[in-house]
């Protein structure tokens, strides 16, 4: 069973990260991660002039796919590190780790416990969960129903190459069955070349 609030999911991230008891957690993550480069700096600048518009505001995302160290908690050696593998398997741990080394974890482990919801914010996260997996459900469905469309598609255009490929074959079987009958009545083989459209080397061979 589910302990901790999946942090990925925009409900349980602000419980964690956004509540005004919990600023000594965003701080201590904050200084953590700037100390090393897993996060992508970006500013807003003039697109013309490239000058930057405001030195007050920045966003700073997380590039959590560079993190790897996700199999074992024994190789997560900076404060980021612990951060990092914690949010990511907090689904699947049954307590918080770090916390002898991270003592702020103690007070992570508190916030981010399911038991610790009021019955407001279960339903919230509840319904977050819904959400996204219902947006999963309807891309999922739209990649299976452009897939199938894929393949009736390709099977329309094979059916009408196959049938269009046996209508030239037939014509041909015809124009060759009538250019044996020209050739049994004895009709010369450059009127027949003339009548059929077939060249006299093509006639001779049949």
């Amino acid at each position: 069973m589910t302990r901790f609030v999946n942090p990925a999911y925009d409900v349980a991230f602000k419980r964690i990260f956004g509540q005004e008891d919990s600023k000594d957690l965003l701080l201590d993550f904050l200084n953590d991660l700037l100390e090393v480069k897993l996060r992508t700096d970006v500013i807003l600048a003039d697109r013309d002039t490239h000058e930057q518009f405001s030195d007050k505001l920045r966003f700073i995302f997380v590039e959590l796919p560079f993190f790897t160290k996700t199999k074992t908690k024994t190789e997560c050696v900076t404060g980021l590190d612990k951060w990092i593998y914690t949010l990511k398997n907090m689904q699947t741990l049954k307590d918080i780790p770090f916390k002898e080394e991270k003592p702020i974890f103690k007070k992570l482990e508190k916030i981010a416990d399911l038991t610790s919801l009021s019955k407001e914010e279960r339903r919230m996260y509840d319904a977050d969960i819904r959400a996204y997996r219902d947006r999963l459900a309807q891309i999922n469905s739209a990649k299976r129903k452009a897939t199938r469309e894929g393949k009736a598609e390709g099977r329309a255009e094979g059916r009408a190459e196959g049938e269009a490929e046996g209508r030239a074959k037939g014509e041909r079987n015809k124009q060759i069955e009538m250019v044996r009958n020209m050739k049994a009545e004895g009709i010369p083989v450059k009127v027949i070349s003339k009548v059929s459209g077939l060249s006299v080397e093509e006639i001779e061979k049949l």
